[in-house]
């Protein structure tokens, strides 16, 4: 009997979009946006995720477009094995795997400090809330109550047909869009009406405040130290940098586009890449940054409970800026109600981060040069799936590795959770730097084959042709920003490391990755080329028509507005139709 190895390609292009939306939107921006605001200041903030955003516009546009010409499964190591090398392509595949299974556990870890809500009340009292009390209940239950139970959810969600979970993920989408969107509306309500009148509405931006904050405090892991202050000029670069690389961890997730490719079922009918990548950008960049200036207007960065937020590490609800800025305006029912969508984007997060590391385990399965010959029985276990197309074993094993969420009962969860992202964030920048190198190696090759007579598919390679799938202006310069911004994050990701005192734990934190990244790829040429060094060799088979090249057949380009009857006026009844229907595709 044969076994089923093939996934199900029944994702349509809106179950993408919001797949990947929704794994952009976890308690990154509602705990983390209050963390840059304070390590930076407001207006400083908003420039910091600017920043971020940009390096994520640059990754994602050069892993689209090679992604929307070649829709292969495990784009995230396939390009940078075919364009680079082998060895760094598994090796990219397997750091990228691990960094997902780990965002399992930093989104769990999250959901079980978002339950120990509770204000303290002297803060209360200093803020004027009418209440002595604001918190939940659910504060004195142990946290592996939480990971059990959440660990448990996400776990059956994803063992659901991709149809069915693609549909719940679009719910889940939706929901985040239309809260975010209320949020940044609640907050600009706020700071208009200002129940606790401040002279202006600008008034976190003034001083005592002001757009950066006066200067910026280095803290160790623990609350009794006060830290080293560093003000002035490097302060306020200093400060800009950390929020860009404490923001990053917040964009992580738009390469689940790409992810989905195998199980794309419009991917031949539609430009979903292209329309999914240039969406999500657009979404996720515009709520990101209004988000951060609405949340900013309402919350002094100095505010107890953001200084709380220690640099390395994340708190609970009471913590995140949008809460602050409801009790700072004494009203109730609000904060919890914040807090307890937060509990549910993180937990959606969840979900999604274990698709992602189950499908890209999947991809990696399917390749036996990628893995020991002591673990290919286990590797074609791994390979297979069921009826409708769900890789159980992958699942699975990714699954347990959510486990380390239990970490959760150790006495500094907060520090444990900062530690787990800042771990994840460095294994995605590795793997975004090779996808930008790769795309440079792609860019050239697929010149030189459009410039090839001998090729009967010429055209296909052609970014100027009207079938060309994907193609964005200037390009090849993203991709040089793209790599040389992630290669400066990744070196000095953790500069606060090495203050005095040298804190070894967030060291070994941030920077395991890279050596995990290069021992992987020197064992790789280790296993096929020998113990030598000066006998490795290069192994980049710059094959680009397997899969053949796809292209866009004219007319159903969703991208461009083109109307049938160019001569005739807007209102025409095929021209006002081209219109609604390019519309209605950047909407959806």
């Amino acid at each position: 009997m044969t076994r089923r190895t093939v996934l199900s390609a029944d994702l349509k292009e809106r179950h993408v979009n919001m797949m990947a939306f929704s794994a952009c939107i976890g308690f990154g921006l509602f705990l983390g946006g209050g963390k840059v605001i304070y390590i930076c200041g407001p207006g400083l903030a908003i420039v910091a995720f600017f920043l971020a955003s940009s390096v994520m516009w640059a990754v994602i546009a050069c892993l689209g477009e090679m992604t929307a010409l070649f829709p292969v499964q495990g784009p995230l190591f396939e390009f940078p094995g075919r364009f680079i090398d082998e060895a760094v392509g598994y090796a990219t595949g397997w750091i990228s795997w691990f960094a997902w299974t780990v965002i399992i556990s930093a989104e769990i870890l999250a959901v079980a400090q978002l339950w120990k809500f509770r204000f303290d009340e002297q803060y209360l009292r200093d803020v004027g809330y009418p209440d002595k009390e604001l918190g939940w209940s659910t504060e004195g239950y142990s946290p592996s109550v939480w990971v059990f139970l959440f660990l448990i959810l996400i776990g059956l969600v994803n063992l659901l047909p991709v149809r069915q979970y693609g549909q719940l993920e679009y719910v889940f989408g939706c929901i985040k869009i239309f809260f975010i969107s209320g949020l940044i509306v609640f907050n600009v309500i706020l700071s208009a009406i200002q129940k606790v009148p401040h002279g202006n509405h600008f008034w976190t931006w003034n001083k005592p405040y002001g757009f950066a904050s006066e200067n910026l405090v280095v803290h160790p892991t623990h609350n009794a130290d006060p830290g080293v202050v560093i003000g002035g000029d490097p302060g306020h670069f200093l400060a800009l940098w950390t929020g860009i690389t404490a923001g990053l961890f917040s964009f992580v997730g738009f390469e689940t586009i790409a992810i989905t490719a195998a199980e794309n079922k419009d991917l031949e009918k539609h430009e979903t890449i292209k329309l999914a990548t240039k969406k999500l950008t657009l979404r996720i960049t515009i709520l990101y940054l209004l988000a951060t200036f609405a949340g900013g207007l309402n919350v002094p960065y100095n505010d107890v409970n953001l200084v709380n937020i220690q640099i390395n590490s994340f708190r609970a609800g009471q913590n995140s800026v949008f809460v602050l800025a409801a009790v700072r305006n004494h009203l109730r029912v609000w904060p919890s109600i914040l807090n307890g969508f937060f509990i549910f984007s993180a937990t959606t997060s969840g979900i999604n981060a274990l698709y992602n590391s189950s499908r890209l385990l999947h991809a990696l399965a399917s390749i036996p040069e990628a893995w020991p010959l002591w673990l290919q029985n286990w590797r074609r276990r791994l390979e297979r799936t069921t009826s409708r197309g769900v890789p159980l074993g992958t699942v699975t094993v990714s699954w347990c590795f959510g486990l380390v969420s239990f970490l959760a009962i150790k006495p500094f969860p907060s520090v444990v959770l900062g530690r787990i992202t800042n771990n994840a964030v460095v294994s995605e920048l590795i793997s975004y730097t090779v996808i930008c190198l790769s795309y440079i190696q792609f860019y050239h090759r697929i010149k030189a084959a459009a410039e090839d007579h001998t090729l009967e598919n010429r055209s296909a390679f052609n970014r100027d042709d009207k079938q060309y799938p994907y193609r964005t202006h200037g390009q090849l310069f993203r991709a040089y920003y793209g790599l040389l911004f992630c290669i400066l994050l990744i070196l000095f990701n953790n500069w606060r490391a090495f203050v005095n005192p040298f804190s070894t734990a967030d060291f070994v934190a941030s920077y395991i990755g890279i050596v995990a990244f290069f021992t992987l790829v020197a064992a790789y040429h280790v296993k096929s080329d020998g113990w030598n060094p000066f006998k490795w060799r290069r192994s980049a088979s710059m094959q680009i028509q397997r899969p053949p090249p796809k292209v866009v057949v004219p007319g159903r380009r969703r991208g461009h507005l083109e109307y049938p009857n160019p001569k005739e006026p807007i209102w025409n009844e095929e021209n006002f139709k081209a219109l609604v229907n390019f519309i209605w595709g950047w909407l959806k």
